[in-house]
């Protein structure tokens, strides 16, 4: 049997406990031979829903998933099925749905509406209840063969202990499905390198011109290296110009930043709030780096993070790991969902005059409606967004 393993949510919100009958399961069949299987396109589908749903509701699920390895397509598949459903019919509610999360491999179960609190204990009763029914019909050379595992939603990415990427099984939906899928990403990954390639070699003299400038007027490095969160909370070392003054106090972006998250469409928010990313009239800031920061020239090396893959040309802005922090649940889809980009929707649209909240949306909506032709769009868009310096600060 393989290693029982649990994830935790962040935030602890109410939910109906979690009842069992151990003779009926989901369609109230005794001993669960009985189980219908949604088929994996249609559990992954819903699986997404389900994670929506936990976004508005705040109330948590549970994903169970039994690796059965390749026992389900060896000899004797069928009795293997059959005992592994019936652990599972004995051991779910009716609101509970069990499908193929792959097919012929995994078989999946979302458990809804888990009270936060009780998770941990909920979850070990699960696992007792499905091992011990599947001891009872398979052999030992097959439980050694057989895993089971759990994922809860929220993910709470483990930002208090250093952070960690998303759990990439609660999100097998968003894994590109088909070639023409696939080749977009190939098709916005050359884009991405000839881009980048190209803008550093035009623009290599201004580059050195401001990495001077930068040297004459105040003492520290050229560069400001800072960890951001890329796809999926993948984290990676973010490169830009530095425009303030070096080993200046970061928690007044910090509390800024806080402040700004915070406050909701529907309130009025305070007049220095002029920005996500950018305080305006930031004492913080040299003189060169008011103009760098005017016309985005600060942004240049991250043509770098392009090319090395970290980034994209088009996407959202890569949240600081401190900003996730006080993110809501759906906040987080802007940086699950989606590569990060030097320009994106928000830059052309909006930029600093919107709030959070539609600023989300916007990354959201790139998400959603991404093809190589909108990040074109994008890219002819971005330089008179960069001329009219609306909301840059």
């Amino acid at each position: 049997m393989g290693i029982f393993t649990t994830r935790r949510p962040k935030k602890r919100s109410p939910g109906s406990g979690l009842q069992f009958n151990p003779t009926n399961g989901p369609s109230g069949r005794a001993e669960g031979r009985g189980l219908t299987l949604v088929p994996e396109e249609m559990f992954r589908k819903i699986l997404s829903l389900e994670r929506k749903r936990s976004e508005r509701s705040g109330l948590s699920f549970a994903l169970m998933l039994v690796h059965a390895g390749k026992l389900l397509q060896a000899e004797g598949a069928e009795e293997t099925l059959g005992a592994i459903t019936k652990a599972i019919s004995a051991s779910t509610r009716e609101t509970d749905l069990s499908g193929w999360y792959e097919k012929d491999m995994v078989i999946g179960v979302i458990y809804t509406d888990i009270s936060a609190g009780s998770m941990k204990s909920v979850l070990s009763v699960l696992h007792s209840r499905v091992t011990s029914s599947l001891r009872n019909d398979l052999n030992l050379e097959q439980m050694n063969v057989i895993h089971i595992s759990f994922h809860v939603f929220p993910d709470d990415l483990d930002l208090k202990n250093g952070g960690r990427p998303a759990d990439s099984r609660l999100y097998p939906d968003l894994a590109p499905q088909g070639a023409a899928s696939k080749l977009s990403l190939v098709v916005k990954r050359t884009i991405d390198i000839v881009g980048s390639t190209f803008a550093l070699l035009l623009l290599s003299p201004v580059l050195i011109v401001i990495a001077i400038a930068i040297k004459l007027t105040s003492r520290g490095p050229v560069l400001f290296k800072q960890q951001r969160m890329g796809k999926s909370g993948v984290r990676f070392m973010f490169l830009k110009f530095r425009s303030m003054y070096f080993q200046n106090d970061a928690k007044i972006h910090r509390e800024y930043i806080r402040q700004f998250i915070s406050a909701r469409e529907d309130h009025q928010q305070p007049d220095d709030f002029s920005g996500v990313y950018k305080i305006k009239d930031d004492p913080r800031v040299t003189r060169i780096g008011r103009f760098l920061r005017k016309t985005s020239l600060d942004e240049l090396p991250q043509f770098f993070n392009v090319l090395r893959g970290e980034m994209s040309l088009v996407g959202p802005r890569p949240p600081i790991p401190y900003e996730v922090e006080v993110y809501g649940v759906w906040h987080r889809r802007r940086f699950l969902e989606a590569k990060p980009g030097i320009t994106g929707l928000w830059q052309v649209e909006g930029r600093s005059r919107v709030k959070f909240d539609e600023m989300v949306r916007l990354d959201l909506k790139y998400a959603k409606t991404w093809s190589p032709w909108l990040d074109i769009k994008i890219l002819l868009r971005t330089p008179a967004a960069v001329l009219r310096g609306s909301g840059a600060y």
